[in-house]
């Protein structure tokens, strides 16, 4: 099967630190059954440039092509695209994505990510984008909600897509999965990662933790973290991290929380999960409608590392933790991904 992929989200270099590999995950294991990928990254410049993202001219880079516009895809945008490809379906995820797709005139499916929300409830972007959005959301044959938080918000806006929308979730890799065990040595370690940004909330942890008797390790940097430095002595603050040391770190840990707003989804709480620790993450928001408050993780609420530390349930936790992210590999993503869009 030939898939077209259009997005925005998508490293044009494997050096990339900030640009989240979940659509890549998601190419990749097509490409692991049997599929042929191409990727079109549309990337409107004046975008790119407030969130300062890396500028690449256009250019046709391996599988991906990148195509910079000035306006935001006014006309007929075929005329720049160079790449040479018949697909049998095409995969569209991010605004500009989605737009880009719906002006092709070709079979596609629309995907929704916590941006795509904001676009549609936010004013500023209703002269343009929403209705270009609404447009294409009418046009595609499926819509891909990242979670199941994001499938309920997008249906209270949009009820009349109900039967044909699912979830696209997320997997991981199937052999860092490991059963963990409640054992903490000396102190309960407490870890945090993130982009260090307003909306992450690591503040939150912080101030949790500053009068327990527990090491709490933040992962991360970015515009807060000056800010996070000066609240506490007790971090130890570890700056940017590899993805095989975040890892690391997870597996030597005993609770994750991280209580971020306005996720997609949350990658790094699967990982946490997979990892062996107890995860707490924001109720109603992302990972949510994965994680079941006190069933296989938390919910964040005052109190919530001491409650944790002084219960007497935290392998129940583990267990049902284990158990939930064995069905969240990303061979299973990948393959729930393509069954709801009938390819086989």
């Amino acid at each position: 099967m030939k898939i077209l992929v259009i997005t925005d989200l998508y490293p044009v270099k494997v050096d990339e630190k900030y640009t989240p590999r979940t659509i890549e995950d998601f190419v990749k294991g097509w490409e692991n059954l049997g599929h042929e990928i191409r990727i079109i990254k549309p990337n409107f410049l004046l975008n790119s440039f407030l969130r300062k993202k890396p500028y690449y001219p256009d250019k046709i880079y391996g599988q991906l092509e990148n195509i910079n516009y000035i306006t935001p895809f006014c006309g007929d945008v075929r005329q720049k695209i160079k790449t040479k490809f018949e697909p049998d379906i095409t995969i569209a995820h991010m605004p500009s994505g989605v737009i880009f797709a719906n002006k092709l005139g070709r079979p596609f499916v629309a995907g929704v990510h916590i941006s795509d929300l904001e676009v549609l409830t936010c004013p500023v972007y209703a002269v343009y984008f929403k209705t270009e959005l609404e447009r294409a959301y009418k046009n595609a044959v499926k819509i891909a909600c990242r979670s199941e938080v994001i499938r309920d918000k997008f249906l209270k806006l949009y009820p009349q897509y109900e039967n044909k929308t699912f979830v696209c979730f997320s997997g991981i890799d199937e052999n860092v999965i490991t059963l963990g065990q409640w054992s903490p040595q000396n102190h309960v370690r407490v870890f945090c990662c993130a982009n260090l940004k307003k909306r992450k909330n690591v503040d939150k942890v912080i101030e949790e933790c500053e009068n327990l008797d527990v090491e709490l390790r933040v992962a991360g940097d970015g515009t807060e973290l000056n800010r996070l430095k000066k609240l506490s002595r007790k971090p130890i603050f570890l700056g940017y991290l590899p993805h095989d040391k975040v890892l690391n770190e997870m597996r030597n840990a005993d609770i994750f929380a991280l209580p971020s707003e306005n996720e997609t989804f949350g990658m790094v709480y699967l990982e946490a999960m997979a990892s062996g620790c107890i995860t707490v993450c924001s109720e109603g928001d992302g990972i949510a409608g994965i994680i079941k408050n006190g069933e296989n993780g938390y919910f964040w609420q005052e109190n919530i590392i001491e409650k944790i530390i002084k219960s007497d349930n935290q392998n129940e936790i583990l267990t049902n933790s284990y158990s939930t992210i064995l069905n969240y590999t990303k061979e299973k993503a990948c393959k729930h991904y393509l069954d709801n869009i009938q390819i086989n």
